[in-house]
C-alpha cells in the first residue's frame, strides 16, 4: 500500500509531468528524485509505482521507468471513451441501484459541496471518485464496474487538474444534481445522459482542459 509520503511525491511528480517538466519519454532517475525530494529510493519507488497504474509513466524491463504522456488526440479519445462507459454505468445503475448506496451517493455529494465552499479542489476530487466508483458498484455489472475503475485511474491526473479551472467545481456540482435526481427517480436514459455530460471533454470543455495544462507550466 502506497504510503502518506509516497502519495505526497506522486502528486507531485503527477504535477511536473502534466506541466512538461518533465518531457515525454524521459527516464525518471529515482536516485535523482530522492535527492530532489529529500527522501529514501522507497517512497519515490511506490510513487512511480502510483504513476504506473495511472499511465503517466512506463516501466522498461532492464531499462528502468519513463514518461508517457498521451497527445491531444489520445486525450482526447480516452475521455470521449470514458463518458460512453460511465453513461453505461448510469443507465444501470438507475435500474438496480440500492437504497443504501443511494444515500451514501448523497453523502458524497454533500463532502463535495463542502469542499467547493472550502475550494478545496484536491478534497473535491476525492469525494468526486468516490461518487463515481459507487455508481460504477451499483451497475451491477462486475466487468463493466472493473473497467471504468481502470479508465477512472487512468485519466485521473487531468481529472483532477481540471477541477482547478476557475468556476469548475461549483459546474461539477451542478451536473452531480442532475445525476442525483436520475437515479433517485429511476431514469436510466436521463442517468446516461447527464454522466456522459458530466465527464465528455468534447469541444469547449477539451479547450479548457489544454488551456489549464499550458497555463500551470508557465
Amino acid at each position: 500500500m502506497i504510503t502518506r509520503r509516497a502519495e505526497t511525491i506522486a502528486k507531485e511528480l503527477e504535477k511536473l509531468i502534466i506541466v512538461g517538466e518533465f518531457s515525454n519519454h524521459q527516464r525518471l532517475d529515482e536516485t535523482k528524485l530522492a535527492m530532489r525530494f529529500g527522501v529514501s529510493r522507497t517512497p519515490i519507488r511506490e510513487a512511480l509505482q502510483e504513476l504506473t497504474v495511472s499511465g503517466l509513466v512506463e516501466r522498461l524491463p532492464g531499462r528502468g521507468v519513463f514518461v508517457r504522456q498521451p497527445g491531444p488526440v489520445e486525450l482526447l479519445e480516452m475521455f470521449e471513451f470514458m463518458a460512453e462507459i460511465e453513461a453505461i454505468c448510469g443507465r444501470l445503475a438507475a435500474l438496480r441501484i440500492s437504497d443504501a448506496a443511494l444515500k451514501s451517493l448523497r453523502q458524497a455529494n454533500a463532502n463535495c459541496l463542502e469542499a467547493v465552499a472550502q475550494r478545496d479542489a484536491d478534497a473535491y476530487y476525492r469525494e468526486n471518485a468516490l461518487f463515481h466508483k459507487l455508481i460504477y458498484q451499483q451497475s451491477g455489472n462486475g466487468f463493466l464496474e472493473q473497467e471504468a475503475l481502470k479508465l477512472h485511474d487512468r485519466l485521473k491526473p487531468y481529472r483532477r487538474i481540471q477541477l482547478h479551472l476557475r468556476g469548475r467545481m461549483k459546474q461539477s456540482m451542478a451536473e452531480h444534481e442532475a445525476i442525483m435526481q436520475a437515479l433517485t427517480n429511476a431514469e436510466p436514459n436521463k442517468a446516461a445522459i447527464a454522466l456522459r455530460n458530466h465527464v465528455a471533454v468534447q469541444g469547449e470543455k477539451f479547450y479548457h482542459l489544454m488551456a489549464s495544462l499550458k497555463a500551470t507550466s508557465q
